[in-house]
């Protein structure tokens, strides 16, 4: 870097922006200006509580917070966990983290004990705040860690004693026992520092850590103002868990709480009451899944309600087809927008009100500050940046993004890193098209992931569970298309030899008891075959029982769960 000695006559020296930039251009800096500047305003709202928080509330509980972590021992580089659903405990303890310099590492609420384990060892954390639903699970999961125990903070508003079986402070109490004094950062912080970290399906089918720096946060939070556009007077619902960075950052508490607007956390979907919030909370903009608008759309038509309110609605998970899109647009809102991305890198394509219904169907194109591209796939190597599939909306390749919204890492796991990110490029394992004004359609996996409701559900994970039954030699989980939820997983089995009877019901049970499955990942409906396809190497060819799958799907030979169905 020149030296202001070394700078020419007229040469524009840029160390002072540059050092505003890695030390001031922070999230927590835009997030303490709205506590000034809109002390008054609210910030969120929790209807069925009745509480609700004004911007110097929220930073004055959000300090309070800070304060009692840093007691707990909590400092910079340290990792919060908190498994929380949508609800006010959720926004203070990930804005209450980075206070401190730590990590805020928000986890699904829906994980099994085994699942909680894995990211427990992965990311080593010094406190971990968990609802009281999931105390039992969380108990069970710490105790499978084992070795030096974390300080738990159990979220249960009212409660007065913590969960039997698992060691632990209450929430409410923490907080109003905590000072509110909070040490000063380092100097040396830096808006390059890691914040936040999500875990998402890996490549193995066990969570993976992606680390999201400050800087990460502000431009994910820029991205939404200007696309929504969200503003100061805008009040959201995100029906979407939190923990999913479609949940967090698209409308949810990133943009909200950086640009000064209202959340109202809402900790189970219901469409009814969704609905009803948007009259009696003044909400602007729902955010959720397809299936959500789904039932929005169906219960908006059984009752109807003045959604006058709304500014728009925001989907994202799934394309949305030509039918579904012009009736919510006559249902709901004119306005509905669709994202898609990645936990890597947020959305990186967005559909406008104004593409649809010509562009139904379509992810739309790429974003303000996006890069994306549609690349050549070859069998025996990855395609370079360059390598572009023909933009006739026909050539299938892999998508890939470029963005300032992604950390371009994953935690501990520089083979993985190494496989996704490439020549500054994040490979997705998506598989699409793309026509000559820039619409991308996505059409599948390379990978094989299922995408059930929202959530990942990875075929090695649900396979590697089956296989362990003493009964089963092989099997491929795949998905097929759900009216409901997107996909639904099914699995093809084939039998071990000498395994005598086996038949739905055992294996249900099986993956119902497994420590290692959460539950909305087991399949909901078998086959038993004598054989499975692979390639010559002897890898399994998901794609081929996929086709074989949606087939017997329409012809009914699948066995739902629930029902018998024996293999001898």
């Amino acid at each position: 870097m020149p030296t202001r000695e070394r700078l020419g006559h007229g040469m524009y020296d840029a160390t002072r922006y540059r050092d505003y930039v890695e030390h001031q251009f922070t999230y927590r800096a835009g997030f303490q200006r709205n506590v000034r500047r809109f002390a008054s305003h609210i910030a969120m709202v929790d209807p069925p509580t009745g509480r609700q928080w004004t911007y110097r509330q929220l930073g004055a509980d959000v300090a309070r917070l800070a304060s009692a972590l840093h007691d707990r021992g909590v400092g910079r580089g340290d990792r919060v966990v908190f498994q929380l659903p949508n609800v006010p405990e959720f926004a203070l303890s990930w804005l209450a983290a980075p206070e401190l310099g730590a990590i805020a590492a928000p986890i699904n609420y829906r994980l099994a004990p085994g699942e909680i384990a894995h990211i427990l060892r992965d990311c080593e954390p010094g406190v971990v705040v968990v609802d009281a639903a999931c105390s039992a699970v969380m108990a069970e999961a710490l105790d499978m860690v084992g070795g030096s125990r974390p300080r738990v903070i159990v979220a249960d508003p009212g409660a007065t004693r913590t969960p039997d079986g698992l060691e632990a402070e209450l929430f409410d109490q923490v907080l109003a026992s905590a000072s509110g004094e909070v040490p000063p950062l380092p100097a040396d912080v830096s808006t390059y520092d890691e914040t936040t970290r999500l875990y998402t399906s890996g490549t193995t089918g066990m969570p993976k850590g992606v680390p999201l720096p400050s800087l990460v946060e502000v431009l994910s939070a820029h991205d939404v103002i200007m696309h929504f556009p969200l503003g100061p007077t805008d009040r959201t619902l995100n029906m979407t868990p939190w923990f999913h960075r479609g949940g967090l950052y698209s409308g949810g508490p990133n943009p909200c709480f950086y640009v000064g607007a209202g959340v109202v956390p809402m900790k189970a979907f219901n469409p009814a009451t969704a609905l009803d919030w948007v009259g009696e909370h003044q909400i602007t903009f729902l955010i959720g899944a397809p299936t959500s608008l789904q039932m929005l759309a169906a219960e908006q038509e059984r009752t109807p309600r003045d959604l006058s309110h709304l500014r728009g609605i925001v989907t994202m998970g799934a394309p949305l087809d030509r039918a579904a899109a012009v009736r919510y647009q006559e249902v709901l809102t004119p306005r509905i927008f669709n994202g898609y991305g990645t936990t890597e890198a947020f959305w990186n394509t967005f559909l406008r009100p104004e593409d649809l219904p010509a562009h139904a169907g379509t992810a739309g194109r790429a974003c303000t500050d996006d890069d994306v591209a549609v690349v050549k796939m070859y069998d025996d190597r990855r395609a370079e940046p360059d390598d572009l599939a023909v933009q006739d909306g026909t050539e299938h390749g892999e998508i890939i993004m470029r963005s300032p919204k992604s950390g371009f890492a994953y935690a501990n796991l520089p083979d993985v890193e190494e496989e996704r990110f490439w020549g500054g490029w994040l490979y997705t394992g998506d598989v699409g098209t793309w026509d000559e004004d820039g619409f991308v359609t996505i059409v599948g996996r390379k990978d094989d992931m299922i995408i059930s409701g929202g959530e990942n559900v990875h075929p090695v994970q649900v396979e590697e569970v089956l296989e362990e039954h003493p009964g089963v030699r092989e099997s491929v989980v795949v998905g097929i298309p759900d009216e409901h939820w997107g996909q639904r997983v099914v699995a093809y089995v084939v039998p071990a030899e000498g395994a005598g009877e086996l038949d739905v019901a055992a294996l249900d049970k099986h993956c119902r008891s497994h420590p290692r499955l959460a539950a909305f990942k087991r399949p909901r409906a078998y086959r038993f075959v004598d054989e499975l396809p692979h390639t010559a190497t002897g890898k399994k060819i998901h794609y081929q029982v996929t086709e074989q799958a949606t087939q017997d799907a329409q012809e009914g030979t699948l066995t739902p769960t629930g029902t018998t169905d024996t293999h001898e």
